[in-house]
């Protein structure tokens, strides 16, 4: 690696090519310089994007950045143009040089200033042939010299000086204007007609660069086309489910593109998410301008705005947008938004469509959040689906026993072991030396490890170092700059970055091939963003999967890991020791035995009262566990009202040494008897009434009652949000009114107002009344009171929903199609070095018309070729097509055609929306019959079974119908 002492280092030349490119050499002084001023001729995003990650870092360092470039000959690609307003949105100051007809623009000077004390102490600057793109950057042969500032030379007009006054006279000079988004856009047709002229006068490296335009993966396209179904079904919020390094963000970016938005709204938690979005959607949908809302900036004019949950979701930010303004928002690392500040801004927008993003692999680890979405999960898809589609690589997992760490001794309070007492424990050569010597054995040549605090990351870099590994710690404020870190690996010159809560979430780190985990995952959420950091694929650097090194202790709060990887049912059976775990093609886990026993002996000191079920799951999730998640996890509340009398009972008992939680339990001792019997314990026999409270809520009721007309039209709002609940629960004639009419008012106060301002049992409390057209909660909280009462009410109205909702067999996972497994005998694959063989059913004729009956007691091979090896025969088999049904679209089936199709099981089965999908029935004679179609959800909650063909009728999902397998492909003959 180069020196971090200095701005540069080397000879004076440069002569470019992939011997000696001047890309390192920028990337070293932008990140140590302290002031930066760039002027070049030519932009290209590609050198854009080189250069993006290390400028971004100089800003929030707060170096100050000056670049020029110019309109040249319309050289200057408009999406690098955007890029330069991201870096103006964080403080850069970006100008453009318009030349005049007849008038060229050819410099190319990169400045670099270091200083000490307030006054210059070092610097350089680099002056050739090199403009801004891929090609001059790493590999064209392009001179540039560099000159250096001379201390001793006291002389103000010395070379250096004069360099840095020149380009102070080109970059205030009058042709010199600050770019604008407006300045741009009309840029952009200029550079369009551009584009079809041939450039004689431009050499090749200066050319205009050819793009493909972004288009979404296989997985993205089912996804977008669930997205227009539920959409088309009348939902205005839903929950997207992608496996780290399937493509959330772009996911997002191309469904703005297909829903045509207008103002887009893209909320995240942390900066780096919003960067790497606002830069996704700059290069998908370059024509819009885009802006940052957090706590530098808050930009309330452009058309897409990226924001930080923590400034947009304060109400004073909320204030200045209307509930309308955007039709599109963006939620992502959506298993964060049950925190007050999301459903802050949750309860304000009222978007024509609002997605959620997250990565969480399970449905019970989603709860909580699908009850935010309206209960609508829209698709789904695992580490599985996405290792078997090519969009991620598999994966080796080795799970080693941290045996020289002794975590029963270390303090856990809170669901987190003590920091400094887990920071001593770790920093000893003895647990170095363990996490060395089985690195050393199992890594491949590109390694991230996460640790616990800086100062285990510097222990460990000290430590490899010392064995000759060439190793760096990457922290905020650390030494080495994260951008350049990360270049370093992947060219070779580390082995290893040891990061402190840099890259759980966000970052795009194709490169890295080994991830070692040697700190506590406190969920399994976190367990499962870091190792899908490594999980992205990697042309450059031709990697074909990850190595998973991970350090497993001698406490229960380690079984979250098993429960990640293998999923609840899977781990279950692993731990049992009933089988081995069921893993994707070319998947490995390596556990063991002592780690098997540990585990089994960690889960068999588990009880089963409500108190050990509560703090099971809240060691598994990592937070305190809501009544919805308590509730879809498999837990009885009836037992915890029996040994608790209430859920909020239980919940206070059990947090009381907590300090973030102590405010609720005044709150719970005070409103107890109002939370259990008004919401908690109230009879249902409609959805009506979580609804009315639901809108109660977003209304802020408790702070200012609202009228019965308000509460009414939204009430309406929020079931209409729910086409599922308002076709199936209200009556025919009452789905035709509007929010607004007066007959839907009527409804309302005869139907859930009434209920909860009439008080039927003589003991019974009245919680709410109706006072001169007001609908008003008969407790006064007082303003100190008012979040957290908020927020606790929220909590039991979500969970009555849901719980509403799986009595009913409404929620999307229901069916009139049950997710079953028809069974097969596993059959061991045949194949050799030229061909393969998978199971071949010729007589269980998938009907591509009507239902058709047949079998799958004959079962032949069938020799396919030899890239047919990643289907596993235990899951995939073929059989023929028949019928015409399927003979249509982009992807046609004709009759006779081959179908291969993968089994449905409990483990693999995920969402069936918007598949093409084998679906078995019994005939009246006994036989079995099969058919293949679409799979589509209307909005009364029943699954429409659609042909390709148009000449063939939809059919609807019946009692007698399952489905069985899903379909993969046509193999061609």
């Amino acid at each position: 690696m180069l020196s971090k002492n200095e701005l540069y280092t080397g000879l004076k030349l440069t002569t470019g090519g992939s011997e000696d490119p001047l890309l390192p050499k920028l990337l070293h002084a932008i990140n140590n310089a302290d002031e930066i001023e760039i002027s070049v001729s030519f932009l290209q995003f590609s050198g854009m994007y080189l250069l993006l990650p290390a400028l971004e870092d100089a800003l929030a360092r707060t170096s100050r950045i000056n670049i020029l470039t110019s309109d040249y000959l319309c050289i200057t690609d408009p999406r690098a143009l955007k890029q330069l307003m991201l870096l103006q949105e964080r403080g850069a100051n970006t100008k453009i040089f318009q030349c005049r007809h007849g008038e060229s623009f050819h410099m190319k000077t990169y400045i670099f200033i270091k200083n000490k004390n307030g006054s210059l102490h070092d610097g350089c600057a680099f002056i050739g042939s090199n403009n801004i793109s891929a090609t001059a950057l790493q590999y064209a042969h392009e001179w540039c010299i560099r000159y250096d500032f001379n201390p001793d030379e006291a002389n103000i007009d010395n070379e250096f000086s004069h360099i840095r006054s020149q380009f102070n006279a080109i970059f205030t000079h009058q042709q010199s204007h600050d770019l604008t988004h407006n300045w741009i856009n009309d840029y952009q047709s200029r550079h369009a007609k551009l584009r079809k002229a041939p450039l004689a006068l431009v050499s090749n490296d200066d050319r205009i660069e050819q793009f493909e335009p972004a288009t979404p993966n296989e997985v993205q396209q089912l996804a977008l086309t669930a997205l227009c179904d539920s959409r088309n079904a009348g939902f205005k919020r839903g929950l997207v489910v992608l496996a780290t390094g399937m493509g959330k963000t772009w996911l997002a970016a191309f469904d703005a593109q297909q829903f045509q938005a207008k103002r887009i709204l893209f909320v995240a938690h942390r900066e780096e998410i919003l960067l790497q979005a606002q830069n996704t959607f700059v290069t998908l949908m370059n024509e819009t301008s885009t802006g940052l809302y957090n706590g530098k900036e808050t930009n309330k004019e452009a058309k897409f705005i990226f924001a930080s949950v923590q400034t947009l979701g304060r109400k004073a930010h909320l204030m200045h947008f209307k509930p309308e303004h955007f039709d599109y928002i963006i939620i992502d690392e959506f298993h964060h938004a049950s925190a007050p500040t999301y459903k802050h801004l949750l309860a304000h927008f009222q978007p024509q469509f609002l997605l959620g993003l997250t990565a969480t692999p399970e449905r019970t680890d989603q709860a909580d959040i699908l009850s935010l979405v309206d209960n609508n999960l829209v698709f789904e898809r695992n580490l599985v689906h996405g290792i078997e589609a090519g969009i991620i690589v598999p994966f080796d997992y080795h799970g080693i026993f941290d045996d020289s760490v002794d975590y029963q001794t270390i303090p856990w309070r809170n669901g987190k072991f003590d920091p400094h007492s887990l920071d001593n424990a770790f920093a000893t050569l003895q647990r170095a030396n363990h996490v060395f010597d089985h690195w050393q054995r199992l890594k491949q040549t590109r390694t991230l490890a996460f640790c616990m605090s800086i100062r285990h990351a510097n222990f460990m870099v000290k430590h490899f170092t010392a064995k000759g590994v060439k190793a760096a710690a990457v922290y905020n404020d650390s030494q080495v700059k994260r951008n350049e870190a990360l270049l370093s690996l992947k060219n070779g010159e580390l082995d290893i970055i040891f990061s402190v809560d840099l890259f759980n979430e966000g970052t795009d780190l194709p490169s890295i091939d080994t991830i070692l985990m040697i700190r506590p995952s406190e969920s399994k959420i976190l367990f499962l963003q870091q190792l899908g950091r490594g999980l992205r694929t990697s042309a450059t650097t031709n990697k074909n999967k990850l190595t998973v090194v991970d350090y497993i202790g001698n406490h229960h709060s380690f079984l979250n890991k098993p429960f990640a990887l293998l999923g609840e049912e899977g781990a279950g059976r692993v731990l049992s020791g009933k089988e081995a775990p069921t893993l994707p093609d070319g998947c490995y886990v390596n556990l063991p035995i002592e780690l098997i026993n540990l585990w089994q002996t960690l889960k068999d000191k588990l009880k089963y009262s409500a108190v050990e079920e509560f703090n099971t799951l809240y060691e598994q999730l990592g937070h305190r566990p809501t009544a919805t998640e308590f509730f879809q996890h498999g837990y009885d509340l009836t037992k915890v009202r029996k040994q608790h009398k209430s859920w909020f009972n239980l919940v206070k008992n059990n947090l009381l040494d907590s300090a973030s939680d102590v405010p609720m339990m005044p709150i719970i001792e005070k409103y107890h008897d109002f939370m259990l019997e008004s919401i908690e314990m109230t009879s249902m026999t409609k959805c009506f009434k979580p609804i009315l409270l639901a809108a109660f809520l977003e209304l802020n009721g408790f702070n200012n009652s609202p009228t019965t007309q308000a509460l009414s039209k939204r009430s309406w709002l929020v079931l209409n949000r729910r086409p599922d609940l308002f076709n199936s629960e209200l009556p025919e004639k009452q789905r035709g009114l509007t929010a607004e009419s007066e007959a839907w008012h009527k409804y309302w106060l005869g139907n859930p107002i009434k209920a909860f301002t009439n008080t039927i049992k003589s003991n019974s409390q009245q919680w709410f009344s109706v006072i001169d057209g007001f609908f008003v909660a008969n407790i006064k909280p007082t303003a100190q009171e008012l979040e957290l009462l908020h927020e606790l009410v929220q909590e039991l109205v979500d969970y009555r929903l849901a719980k509403y909702i799986n009595s009913k067999q409404l929620n999307l996972q229901s069916s009139a199609i049950p997710i079953e497994q028809s069974v097969t005998k596993p059959i061991d694959s045949l194949s050799t070095g030229d061909s393969v063989s998978l199971p071949y059913y010729p007589d269980l004729r998938i009907a591509c018309g009507n239902f058709k009956t047949g079998t799958y007691t004959h079962v032949e091979q069938l020799s396919l070729p030899a890239y047919y090896d990643k289907y596993d025969p235990k899951r995939y088999f073929v059989a023929p097509a028949c019928g015409n049904s399927m003979h249509g679209g982009k992807n046609p089936i004709a009759n006779g055609d081959l179908l291969l199709l993968e089994w449905i099981t409990p483990v693999n089965a995920g969402s069936i929306s918007s598949l093409t999908l084998a679906i078995e029935r019994i005939d009246d004679a006994g036989d079995s019959e099969y058919l293949l179609r679409v799979v589509k959800k209307q909005p009364d909650g029943r699954y429409l079974l659609k042909a390709n063909n148009p000449e063939y009728e939809d059919k609807v999902a019946t009692d007698n119908m399952k489905t069985f397998a899903r379909l993969i492909k046509v193999i061609k003959k």
